[in-house]
């Protein structure tokens, strides 16, 4: 079954990767590993070691021209993306779910859909569950309300499996949906957002600004409209072995659970025009359990403020007595990132310093007007939330080397856990241990490759995606090389083609100015949270803390450290 009825109770999920299904883009030149001791063994290319003098060119060919049109180095041509040209293997014969789909192709699955689900029958509970008393827990024990809503009329269904969809706002959606195995996406999408109790009046526009994700710690997937959640269920072990980045054991025990999420492809200026207060509530519980994971990474004194938001929405109006600095010392998890609400060394003594973050969250919520209504609030916290870079990104797992000095060079270095988080906007690079950005670009800023691993028997030889970008050092002009190793590199690489082929199709079309407003190519935007490469801040690039390789104006490698410095 997709998914457990037997309790109301239930557990967000945790994990910090994404994205889609099955995606076999041509072999790639490249190769990368996950240990400097397979590194050392292999080339970065499976071709043959190229001469000193052929090392720029090959250089110049493995990079992919993006946005801008050209690559960032000087006077070489435009390469189309490794992807582009991909055959499809595995579960389903059709493209890549991130990857635009033919005419013809997109025609066909149209018509083997209905257009709604009322042709289906349908019975829909919903349970509104008990708010957790941690945050961090996410864990829910007690419904409150039980309702049932049929969408036709009743008779006898058949193969009917049970089947919940867990929404981030804490609400179980219970369907029993007749040919349960053989459902599409797009009708238990439309069944989840069209209960009465959920109370959205534009479940058209519902229905585009959210979709159907099949999540775990390991794996979270976006499906397509024609994907077939039970489908997908039933082959998430074969999904695992191909994209995750865990252990058999944890792979054995991992249990998926179909959630309702943002559309990772929903435009941000099409959601700030949102009024619907239902639709924007379910935004904000997903951009609240977003900041409360660090995912939108940003600096404490913003998380304790979209904290002290967070508890006047939860606990209503300040009251001295209940709200007091040892109560918020308790519930700090609730309200914050860990490490934000852990960032005090005295955290284990029962007084509080003016500094630390429960004292600076309770000043926070008494700031709060006490006639802010929770529709202003919730508000309030998503504008905050979209002027994030990287707001409504799809995560994924990676690992990227460290670099190292002196003698800790002739020791084993492990390579860092990152996530790669990329939305309309760009890529972005993030430290999940710090909870810090190390790189972020926008698309016109750099180019791509992605590549597999010339030795796929070698666990320790990973998939990665190699990025270049321009960089200024000591006022000179340089391009920087960036290699991340990643098993869901597949699916970083067909989001990124999505993207750039889309604002391709916008410019080629010839939409108006109001149409591009949120497409790439509107530079009137102005970054409320813009990245710095100062290097100084939560929200900077990180050179000094990358493996990179280095390159003059001219082509010519200037410096390299890493698996990089086998190559050049």
């Amino acid at each position: 079954p997709v998914a457990n009825t037997n309790s109301v109770s239930y557990q967000l999920g945790q994990g910090n990767g994404h994205e889609t299904l099955l995606h076999q883009p041509i072999p790639s030149a490249t190769t990368g590993s996950s240990s400097n001791a397979a590194k050392q063994q292999q080339n970065l290319y499976s071709k043959q070691q190229p001469q000193p003098q052929q090392q720029q060119k090959q250089l110049q060919q493995s990079t992919t021209s993006l946005a801008s049109g050209h690559n960032l180095l000087p006077n070489v041509a435009s390469y189309p993306s490794s992807s582009s040209g991909g055959t499809t293997a595995g579960l389903w014969s059709e493209d890549n779910p991130f990857a635009a789909s033919s005419t013809a192709t997109a025609q066909q699955q149209h018509q083997q859909l209905p257009t709604h689900s009322s042709g289906v029958n349908v019975n829909v509970t919903v349970n509104v569950v008990a708010r957790p008393v941690t945050a961090s827990t996410m864990t829910t024990t007690t419904a409150t309300t039980t309702s049932t809503t049929t969408l036709a009329p009743p008779r006898p269904m058949q193969k009917v499996i049970p089947t919940v969809v867990y929404l981030m706002s804490r609400i179980a959606v219970h369907m029993e949906i007749e040919g349960t195995a053989q459902c599409p996406a797009q009708v238990m999408l439309a069944a989840a957002l069209g209960c009465e109790e959920l109370g959205i009046t534009n479940k058209l526009l519902a229905q585009s600004v959210f979709g159907l994700w099949m999540t775990s710690p390991l794996l979270e997937v976006q499906l397509k409209p024609h994907h077939r959640p039970y489908a997908v269920r039933v082959a998430w072990s074969k999904l695992l072995d191909k994209h995750s980045h865990g252990n058999e054991l944890e792979k054995l025990s991992d249990e998926p659970m179909t959630t309702l999420r943002r559309n990772v492809f929903f435009s941000r200026r099409d959601e700030e025009k949102i009024k619907d207060p239902r639709i924007l509530e379910l935004l904000y519980e997903e951009a609240r359990h977003n900041v409360l994971l660090g995912r939108y990474v940003m600096e404490p004194s913003q998380s304790i403020m979209l904290g002290g938001i967070q508890a006047r929405i939860e606990l209503g109006p300040y009251n001295s007595h209940t709200h007091t600095t040892s109560y918020f010392r308790e519930n700090q998890f609730r309200f914050l990132p860990a490490h934000v609400a852990k960032s005090s060394s005295w955290s284990w003594l029962p007084i509080s310093q003016r500094s630390s973050a429960e004292v600076r969250l309770l000043e926070q919520f008494k700031r709060v007007p006490t006639t802010a209504t929770t529709k202003k609030l919730m508000r309030k916290y998503l504008e905050f939330c979209w002027g994030l870079p990287f707001y409504g990104a799809a995560y994924f797992h990676g690992q990227v080397e460290q670099p190292v000095r002196g003698l800790m060079s002739l020791m084993q270095q492990k390579d860092l856990p990152v996530l790669i988080a990329v939305n309309e906007r760009g890529i972005f690079v993030i430290d999940q241990i710090e909870c810090t950005l190390l790189l972020g670009l926008k698309y016109e800023e750099f180019s791509w490759e992605y590549a597999k691993p010339s030795n796929v028997n070698d666990p320790e030889c990973l998939p990665c995606i190699f990025l270049q970008f321009g960089a200024v050092e000591n006022g000179i002009a340089a391009t920087k090389l960036m290699q991340i190793f990643s098993r869901q590199a597949a699916m970083v690489d067909a989001l990124i083609t999505h993207f750039i082929e889309q604002d391709k199709r916008r410019k080629e079309s010839g939409a108006d100015a109001d149409q591009a407003a949120g497409g790439l190519a509107d530079n009137t935007y102005v970054e409320t949270n813009p990245i710095k490469n100062n290097g100084i801040g939560v929200l900077s690039n990180k050179f000094a803390r990358l493996t990179l390789a280095t390159f003059d104006d001219e082509g010519r490698c200037i410096g390299q450290t890493g698996s990089l410095s086998i190559s050049y």
